[in-house]
């Protein structure tokens, strides 16, 4: 079971403790985890997370398949199908990502927000 995270925090369940995550909500909690993770910033886990943040280097025509490149990259080691990925340029230059996910038959989508 994943903790849910807000805003970089973990939220309280009200009771003493954490909430906890299960199903689609659990599987979306780790997708955006992968994605908004650096991909090699954590020594031990070199190949955990995503070279989104990298996309502002590259050239305007090749972003929306760099991210797809770098979304399934990211998610190599879930148990989902990436249908579609849509890349969005935000007013401050960062970019936000909608993922369109296939999980057991459940279409979901997962939003990144600005990166």
């Amino acid at each position: 079971m994943e903790l849910f995270i807000e805003n970089g925090d973990y939220v309280p369940d009200g009771l003493g403790g954490l909430t906890g995550l299960t199903g689609a909500q659990e599987v979306l909690q780790r997708v955006l985890f992968r994605l908004k993770a650096r991909r090699g910033a954590m020594p031990f886990l070199p190949n955990l997370g995503s070279s989104l943040h990298t996309l502002g280097r590259e050239k305007p025509a090749a972003r929306p398949a760099l991210a797809r490149r770098y979304v399934m990259q990211a998610l190599e080691d879930e148990d989902v199908e990436v249908t579609g990925v849509e890349l969005a340029e935000e007013q401050d230059g960062r970019f936000s990502l909608a993922v369109h996910l296939l999980w057991q038959g459940e279409a979901l989508t997962a939003r990144t927000g600005a990166l």
